[in-house]
């Protein structure tokens, strides 16, 4: 009965690692920014930033009053950025075969500096705009000004987009962002850590699991 499917980005078609980011800020002097940002709770300034409520020059002020030493502009962003790893090239070939099966939609947790560069880096990779070609319409949170899991973004997305929830899933690797996601209605999958993207759905872009 699926007919829509909305897919999480970094961490389920975009590879991540989180502990990049606390090892490179270890480096530039501040020890404990897993205490603010990880994939379990980041404070109230991260969730603001991933909702573009703040600039990117508030953003790298806060950083620089965590650390004992001072940072400049690069060093942030380059510590920051250091959790994208790359779009990997079956993930692309997937969504060829799953967007001629399904309507599919992306809502991402991100923020501005992450954003210019991993659309930078796809774009150099693929050569044309994966987000713009492959989804019916990719929602990034320091855009649509919500982040997950509150449920007023998933409602957005059903509204514009005359989504019926029942017959759209929400795939995502963090399971509290499951929860806003159950409660506008949607089904939901929680892709676990082992779990592969590609092991989901068959060679024709079919969902495998129910």
């Amino acid at each position: 009965m699926i007919k829509n499917i909305i897919f999480d980005f970094g961490g389920v078609l975009y590879k991540i690692r989180y502990q990049n980011i606390a090892e490179a800020f270890a480096r530039c002097g501040v020890s404990n920014f897993e205490e603010i940002y990880s994939k379990q709770k980041q404070s109230d300034m991260m969730d603001r930033f991933e909702e573009g409520l703040i600039s990117v020059p508030e953003f790298h002020a806060y950083v620089r009053s965590l650390a004992d030493v001072p940072l400049t502009d690069q060093q942030i962003d380059d510590s920051w950025n250091a959790i994208l790893i790359g779009f990997p090239e079956e993930h692309e070939c997937l969504l060829r075969r799953i967007g001629e099966r399904y309507n599919i939609y992306l809502y991402s947790n991100t923020n501005q500096p992450n954003y210019e560069l991993f659309t930078k880096q796809m774009r150099e990779q693929f050569g044309y705009d994966l987000f713009a070609e492959r989804f019916k319409k990719a929602y990034f949170s320091q855009l649509l000004h919500i982040r997950k899991p509150k449920v007023e973004g998933f409602q957005h997305i059903i509204r514009e987009n005359g989504l019926v929830p029942s017959e759209t899933l929400f795939i995502d690797d963090s399971p509290q962002h499951l929860v806003g996601a159950s409660a506008a209605g949607l089904q939901t999958l929680h892709l676990e850590d082992g779990m592969k993207l590609t092991e989901l759905f068959d060679e024709n872009g079919l969902l495998r699991v129910r």
